[in-house]
């Protein structure tokens, strides 16, 4: 059968009891890349995000800035390291529910960490978003006042934040973007 046949069908939460999760098209999902049927993680990277604010879901993030689960994610994951015994924890529930149909070893390709070389988890995390025009303002004031070699690269720069449509300001990364 087709995805469309599920349309607007739901599933319950294999480990968490009472929890109904909506069945939702999305075009990242197809046959050749995989079964076709996949979990939706809002808060762990765009694709899902995307599908979740296009259907009004909550972003959920169950993953701490450690890397560790959250109390959220039950008192079966609490405190367990996502990457290490978290995977394990979460295969021995969804035994004990019958609801794994099979497990075997694979190697995901986790992004990594430029600086430590450790994979990285990828989590939804708060942000403060502000005026763009008051900002845009801002920025290109104080550019203007800059002193930029090669003097070319000024105007290119003052375009470029014209045509800027969202600012965020975060302070995610203590030192620093590569």
């Amino acid at each position: 059968f087709s995805g469309a046949d599920l349309s607007d069908g739901s599933c319950a939460h294999p480990t968490i009891p009472g929890r109904v999760s909506p069945l939702l098209p999305a075009n990242h999902v197809t046959m050749t890349k995989g079964t076709g049927l996949v979990h939706t993680a809002p808060a762990h990277g765009m694709e899902d995000y995307s599908v979740a604010s296009h259907h009004q879901l909550p972003t959920d993030c169950l993953v701490d800035e450690s890397g560790y689960f959250t109390e959220a994610a039950g008192p079966e994951l609490k405190n367990k390291n996502v990457l290490e015994e978290g995977n394990e924890a979460v295969i021995k529930m969804l035994q004990a529910a019958g609801s794994l149909l099979k497990e075997e070893k694979y190697v995901h390709s986790y992004p990594y960490d430029w600086r430590t070389k450790k994979p990285i988890i990828i989590r939804a995390s708060k942000q403060w978003f502000v005026n763009t025009a008051d900002v845009k303002a801002a920025a290109q004031d104080v550019l203007k006042k800059v002193k930029v070699i090669p003097t070319s690269a000024v105007n290119r720069m003052l375009e470029m934040l014209d045509r800027r449509t969202f600012w965020c300001i975060s302070r995610q990364r203590c030192w620093g973007v590569p």
